[in-house]
């Protein structure tokens, strides 16, 4: 029996929620545990997994679907790697088109493709009404996880409180969350255009973490492979 592929699409549609973020963060999962993979950088304008995943990612236009049927082909082509697609913001329309025209969700499971959209949420209403136009869009045909992001927002209420929680469960979603980082201490690993990895090894400087920001930044990362493995990506 042929073994499954995972195709992860990091999403959100909203700007600024942390979708390359969670994107940087499998992707160093995948390495940290020697998961092969391969991604795709739908972002032209920032590229994190270009940027600090360089050797891991190559790029891809949403709006071309030659190019986002590459990401298929690499699936089908090499079954045993996890395929990473960190999508931009405003890209759910063409996303959208390109799968409902390629059929992509039906033939899923002739192709031996597990289709995995990763929403991620600040904690703003934006957040929840794209969630819920999502399950509008694709209800019980997609497999989701809900990724709430405490570095863009502690209190999660507007969710609670929207009656999405319910249709998640119905659909199988998983729901992680993520917690804070000392927002300095990401903006140094930006700055210095570190993978994780890199900036909490103590023999690296180049970010200039000090002692204590690189024990706090192997505790958060432990944390949030914790949330990770709860949804075996």
């Amino acid at each position: 029996m042929s073994s499954i592929t995972q195709i992860h699409l990091i999403g959100g549609e909203k700007g600024g929620v942390g979708k390359s973020m969670v994107a940087r963060l499998l992707a160093q999962y995948f390495i940290d545990r020697s998961i092969p993979f391969t991604g795709f950088d739908a972002d032209r304008s920032h590229g994190a997994l270009l940027r600090f995943y360089a050797g891991y990612a190559t790029p891809v236009l949403v709006d071309e679907y030659e190019s986002l049927d590459a990401i298929v082909e690499a699936a089908t082509r090499q079954p045993e790697r996890r395929i990473l697609v960190d999508l931009a913001a405003q890209t759910g329309e063409p996303l959208t088109r390109w799968m409902d025209e390629s059929q992509l969700l039906a033939v899923a499971p002739e192709l031996n493709l597990n289709i995995r959209y990763w929403h991620v949420m600040d904690s703003g209403r934006d957040s929840v009404e794209l969630l819920r136009e999502l399950f509008e869009r694709y209800q019980s045909r997609l497999n989701y996880v809900l990724v709430q992001n405490q570095l863009r927002g502690s209190q999660f209420r507007i969710f609670d409180e929207s009656g999405l929680a319910a249709r998640a469960q119905q659909y199988h979603a998983r729901i992680v969350g993520l917690r804070r980082l000392h927002e300095s201490t990401m903006l140094k690993i930006d700055a210095s255009s570190s993978s994780f990895w890199a900036a909490a090894r103590a023999e690296d400087h180049t970010c200039g973490l000090g002692v204590l920001e690189r024990q706090r930044l192997n505790s958060w990362l432990q944390a949030a492979y914790e949330s990770l493995a709860t949804v075996d990506p």
